[in-house]
């Protein structure tokens, strides 16, 4: 549209949206260009002079129509603007290393105006925060949601003895506690990563709901035939404290998925194996899918991190080490739950059975130490130090 342009507004109204089509008609001009607005709305003279006023434009009422002169208070007010990155994580510089704190909480890939607020958000660092699988991640884990009301058949039968169900509960009642402890750690981080790395924040919120529902399915699981749940120890309850007492994304990340999420992995395919009624193996085998997720994503970003600072496994040692230290002096996996563990291995109660029922937990307690150890030389650490580490994780196993 050139200079001199006409626009006419037939009896739409500055009050019912003609604002718009003003608007549109005045972005294609020129600084200084005019436009002639035609209309037979009441009070289209004293509406329009009043808006364009507002918005720095000239105006001057003529017989029948308003000539409106273009200023630049449109491009001034968008003088300084910053662009946010770009929308497609896989281009070159689409996702900035140390976003802007006045980017706060606009889209990346927005215009940001000049003179927004400035946000805090802890983690602001693309090294410490960031994976290039996030985004795969986050669609695999949105994709692979399920309804606990639907996956699974809680109308199976349960036909084991009473005492197998008693150990179902326990176990049951062990992996509750902590799942609750594996959603509040992601959840407390969530609100400090930047929204610049939405990506991240996404795989968070919807790790934090994959143990929601975890929490869930175990709770309904137990109280399928026992009206209260198990116990809970001291020693269990130190052992999760750490984690959620853990001030450092990274630590808390490696403390949390790559060893306890791992060792935790292991042990839901040990009750998918070994599960003594179809419920209770759906159970295990649906969080277990969730949980491998899980430790793939703080996998993934914990690998590009250690690869950008070396510095990084020396703390990761340091916390290892400094949770042993606090924790030495607790029981660890409490008995009850070792026992339970044991009696779903063996299915009876016969010498030879709980025989190999123990066995079978030391064979579980050997692979959860092997997948330590596997991770640990994947963020490297030489073979035997990550055995030595892996020695130090707690009893807890989480």
């Amino acid at each position: 549209m050139s200079a001199g342009a006409v626009v006419n507004l037939g009896t739409l109204g500055m009050d019912q949206g003609a604002h718009l089509l003003v608007k549109r008609a005045l972005r294609a001009l020129p600084t200084g260009g005019s436009l002639r607005v035609l209309g037979d709305a009441p009070a289209l003279q004293i509406h329009l002079g009043a808006w364009a006023r507002a918005q720095g434009h000239g105006c001057t009422a003529l017989a029948g129509a308003c000539v409106l002169t273009r200023g630049n208070a449109d491009q001034g007010r968008w003088h300084g603007a910053e662009r946010a990155g770009g929308v497609d994580p896989s281009q070159d510089n689409a996702v900035a290393a140390h976003p802007s704190s006045r980017w706060g909480l606009a889209a990346r890939g927005a215009k940001v105006e000049a003179g927004g607020p400035a946000f805090h958000f802890p983690l602001s660092d693309k090294d410490v925060v960031w994976t290039d699988d996030a985004a795969r991640i986050y669609a695999q884990a949105a994709a692979a949601q399920w309804d606990p009301a639907v996956a699974i058949d809680w109308q199976a039968e349960i036909a084991h003895p009473e005492e197998i169900e008693d150990a179902v509960v326990q176990v049951m009642t062990y992996l509750i506690e902590n799942e609750v402890a594996a959603l509040m750690v992601p959840s407390r981080f969530l609100t400090q990563v930047h929204p610049h790395f939405r990506e991240i924040l996404q795989v968070l919120a919807i790790q934090a709901a994959d143990e929601a529902r975890h929490i869930e399915v175990f709770t309904r699981r137990a109280k399928l035939r026992r009206p209260e749940l198990g116990l809970s120890t001291t020693g269990g309850q130190v052992s999760l404290k750490t984690l959620l007492d853990e001030p450092d994304f990274a630590m808390a990340t490696f403390l949390l998925s790559v060893l306890g999420e791992g060792s935790f992995l292991e042990l839901l395919r040990f009750l998918h194996r070994h599960a003594p009624d179809p419920i209770t193996r759906q159970v295990a085998k649906l969080s277990a899918q969730d949980e491998a997720r899980h430790v793939a994503f703080g996998m993934a970003h914990l690998c590009r991190h250690a690869s950008l600072d070396p510095s990084l496994t020396g703390r990761f040692a340091q916390a290892v080490q400094r949770r042993h230290a606090e924790l030495q002096h607790s029981a660890g996996l409490n008995e009850e739950v070792f026992d339970a563990l044991i009696l779903l291995a063996a299915g009876s109660w016969e010498p030879a059975d709980i025989a190999m029922g123990w066995e079978r937990v030391q064979e579980l307690k050997a692979s959860m130490d092997h997948g330590r150890q596997v991770r640990l030389r994947r963020l490297g650490f030489e073979p035997e130090r990550a055995a030595e580490l892996s020695a130090l994780h707690t009893r807890n196993f989480m």
